[in-house]
């Protein structure tokens, strides 16, 4: 509710009063403190009150771009909408200066074209100092007349986006304004009627005591003075340039510098890693070369237990051969020496026996020893055995 505007208020521009503030910038003034704290409940007669503590004006600073209290009563301005007989006097003021910029700055958006050149140009001629509040946070020097030829003249200040406005030309040409009169005019035209005067009573001006000559010296003290605060204006604006430039120039030696700076952090770090690459890359193969040496190894240990475990079966085999063998020849001798058993006594008996038979059937143990002769012989060859 206390962000909403008036709903008497009337439409500018065709929108809403409050969102010629643009949004992102109008949301940063609805959490700032002053504006929940100082512009709360406001009217059009205690805004007057507020105005007049202000002490520099400025749109939004710092990191967290917070607003000033300069745009917080600006919005204020836009969301109670006072009436424009309020703002005139607001611009008329003179002995607050912040007064008269705030409803200048607010008559800049709100009005019409006419009004606008109406009211605004005759601040050309207040010449008195204001304190800017720059984006950074810092205080710059300026002038009313210089803030008041910003906002006819640009289309952005103080972080808002000012309505356009037509040139003074195209609206004097339409007929809409009259051609600009200079303040200078009137002292021209007091000057034409000084020296009519001045020609009636040449002798009193001649002796100092004619009113025409006190103008004169009233007026050239005026000038004098006018000057002198112009000469001053004008050395103010050179310095403030001269800081502005120096300051700038510095901080594009700052930023090159450490652009150049952050540009050899980027080249050592690309440096780094391409360091750290070929350093992984030698791991990587050092470890495949002891994973290939490990598995060497190990096929090469495999092998030789393998060997060895051939080598130690056919040794074991070989003695077991050996023992084997051993073992089969003391059983041999041992029943050799040993007495015959029954079967082994029937086999030779059989074996004596048919030896016998043989032995009777080839003739060979005939009694006559020339047939015993022959059989043999006989039995040599194959050959059956003489019968006789």
């Amino acid at each position: 509710m206390a962000n909403r505007t008036d709903p008497l208020a009337k439409s500018v521009h065709g929108t809403n009063p409050q969102n010629l503030v643009e949004k992102i910038v109008r949301s940063k003034i609805y959490q700032n403190s002053y504006w929940k704290e100082q512009c709360f409940g406001l009217t059009a007669e205690t805004l007057v009150d507020k105005a007049m503590d202000l002490d520099h004006l400025g749109g939004t600073f710092g990191g967290a771009r917070k607003p000033t209290p300069f745009l917080c009563l600006l919005l204020k301005m836009l969301q109670i909408q006072p009436d424009k007989d309020i703002v005139v006097e607001f611009i008329k003021n003179e002995d607050y200066k912040y007064v008269r910029v705030l409803g200048a700055f607010y008559l800049r958006l709100t009005a019409s074209v006419s009004d606008v050149y109406l009211y605004l140009e005759p601040l050309y001629n207040d010449y008195r100092k204001l304190r800017r509040k720059l984006n950074d946070g810092s205080f710059s020097l300026t002038h009313v007349d210089e803030f008041i030829d910003e906002i006819l003249t640009t289309d952005y200040s103080c972080d808002i986006a000012l309505p356009r406005v037509q040139k003074r030309s195209n609206l004097e040409a339409s007929g809409i304004l009259d051609p600009r009169r200079s303040a200078l005019e009137d002292d021209f035209e007091e000057e034409e009627e000084d020296k009519d005067d001045d020609d009636d009573n040449h002798d009193d001006y001649y002796r100092g005591r004619s009113p025409a000559r006190e103008r004169d010296r009233d007026r050239d003290r005026e000038r004098d003075r006018d000057r002198d605060r112009d000469r001053d204006r004008d050395r103010d604006r050179d310095r403030d340039r001269d800081r502005k430039h120096d300051s700038y120039k510095y901080r594009d030696r700052d930023y090159d510098r450490e652009y150049d700076r952050g540009r050899d952090r980027d080249r050592e770090r690309d440096r780094d890693r391409d360091r750290e690459r070929d350093r992984d890359r030698d791991r990587g193969r050092d470890r495949d070369r002891d994973r290939d040496r490990e598995r060497e190894g190990r096929e090469r240990d495999r092998k030789d237990r393998d060997r060895g475990r051939d080598r130690s079966r056919s040794r074991s085999r070989d003695r077991h051969d050996r023992d084997r063998d051993r073992d089969d020849g003391d059983h041999r001798r041992k029943r050799v020496r040993g007495s015959p058993s029954p079967q082994r006594e029937e086999e030779g008996k059989k074996k004596e026996k048919k030896e016998k038979k043989e032995k009777k059937t080839d003739g060979t143990d005939h009694p006559d020893p020339e047939i015993a002769e022959a059989n043999r012989l006989r039995a040599s060859l194959g050959l059956k055995p003489l019968r006789v």
